[in-house]
């Protein structure tokens, strides 16, 4: 039988002839013959005699017995008495950190306790404490699944999670360094950041656009188009279609406890740009001037080296001394998009200006007054100033909230 072993009737005959082929000498015909039908019949015993892998609670039980441990002994390679217990009688599931201890504290193998022929542990996230993301509040926007041992299973979970915005290269440690600008609050919490920007990376990843961004394609002038966008009721969506055309997601998460945010620019590894806004402040002239100083940080400081800028809008101002020269340029170049500085020398508003002046100067540029009476406020440093105009709790309402479908949604 010189061929390969198709069902059970080739494979009785075949053990039956390796049967009578056992005692064959070297260098004969015969053992040639009786190799090649061991090997037909491990091809076949492979595709239809699979050997399961060991259970790796049997396992952990069976290296206990060898080395003498008790349940006891085993608490600091699992946890708690309970937990061990818990574990050992298959009502709670070994945790990665778990594996990793008793593979390297009792040598039980990866592919054992990971059930997997020839698995390996993935590579360790360095530098990065898993637990310490805010998982409560991202289980409860349904960012990971929800369940009771959310810190326990931190490093499944957030795996996953990094998982869905491109994996650790397209959200490294590194980036999250690189967005400490000097509109970055000190007391941002960075892993609750970390997960908000991972978060509309996902969105990003899972909403592919259909238009390839052009280096150069966001001048001074475009940013006055957009701001025209404004001037309509449903304007926020219309700069987002527009952007979309542009190769530019724009894309709204609101921000997590303790990130003191209001925007981001974001490169994605291929390329594409994207501007994240938490809409922190639900006003009209915040969400414009936060979107045109993202899209002013697009058009000139993004770049492969510096993937992310990082915008607390709050602290604009503070301190002008320190200002960082890219955010200076953003701020130039986002007031002037919105409101050119040769039309505010003419006709600059201050405090006294009233309703009908305001409404005037937003009608001769086909934007919206919030816009102009959000100038006024930020020049006075007095935000108690027009609060009628400025749109307060008109633009969160046009994007939903987040669903727990399971895939991302911008």
């Amino acid at each position: 039988m010189n061929r390969l072993i198709k069902n059970e009737k080739d494979y009785e005959k075949a053990l039956s002839r390796i049967e009578a082929l056992m005692d064959a000498g070297p260098g004969t015909d015969e053992l040639d013959e009786l190799e090649l039908l061991t090997a037909l019949v491990e091809m076949y015993e492979d595709r239809h005699y699979p050997i399961s892998p060991p259970d790796p609670i049997e396992a952990i039980r069976f290296r206990m017995d060898q080395l003498g441990l008790s349940q006891k002994d085993m608490v600091p390679y699992i946890g708690t008495k309970s937990r061990v217990s818990e574990v050992l009688n298959g009502r709670r599931p070994l945790t990665l950190a778990m594996m990793r201890s008793l593979n390297n504290n009792l040598g039980i193998p990866a592919e054992v306790l990971l059930r997997e022929p020839g698995a390996a542990f993935p590579e360790e996230m360095k530098d990065v404490e898993c637990h310490k993301f805010p998982l409560s509040e991202m289980a409860k926007r349904c960012w990971i699944p929800k369940g009771k041992n959310l810190k326990e299973n931190a490093e499944e979970l957030m795996r996953d999670f990094i998982a869905q915005a491109g994996g650790p290269e397209a959200v490294s440690p590194a980036l999250l360094r690189q967005g400490k600008s000097a509109r970055y609050n000190s007391k941002t919490d960075p892993y609750a950041l970390t997960a908000w920007l991972v978060r509309v990376l996902s969105i990003a990843k899972h909403n592919p656009l259909g238009q390839k961004y052009k280096r150069g394609a966001i001048k001074q002038s475009t940013l006055q188009e957009i701001a025209r966008l404004s001037y309509f009721e449903n304007g926020p969506l219309l700069a987002g279609e527009y952007l979309e055309k542009q190769g530019i997601h724009l894309i709204v998460v609101p921000h997590l406890p303790k990130t003191y945010l209001d925007g981001a620019a974001i490169l994605m590894p291929d390329g594409t740009p994207v501007v994240g806004l938490t809409l922190r402040h639900d006003r009209i002239d915040n969400f414009w001037f936060c979107l045109l100083h993202e899209l002013a940080h697009v058009a000139k400081h993004l770049t492969a080296a510096g993937r992310i800028i990082i915008d607390d809008l709050d602290l604009r101002g503070h301190d002008p001394d320190i200002e960082d020269r890219i955010e200076r340029q953003a701020d130039d170049m986002a007031r002037e998009g919105l409101i050119p500085k040769k039309v505010w020398a003419k006709k600059p508003l201050k405090g006294k200006t009233t309703q009908a002046e305001i409404i005037a100067l937003a009608q001769q540029l086909k934007i919206h007054p919030a816009i102009v009476a959000g100038r006024i406020r930020y020049e006075q440093n007095n935000y108690r100033l027009l609060s009628r105009l400025v749109g307060s709790g008109q633009v969160r309402r046009h994007y939903t909230g987040e669903t727990c479908s399971g895939t991302p949604t911008p």
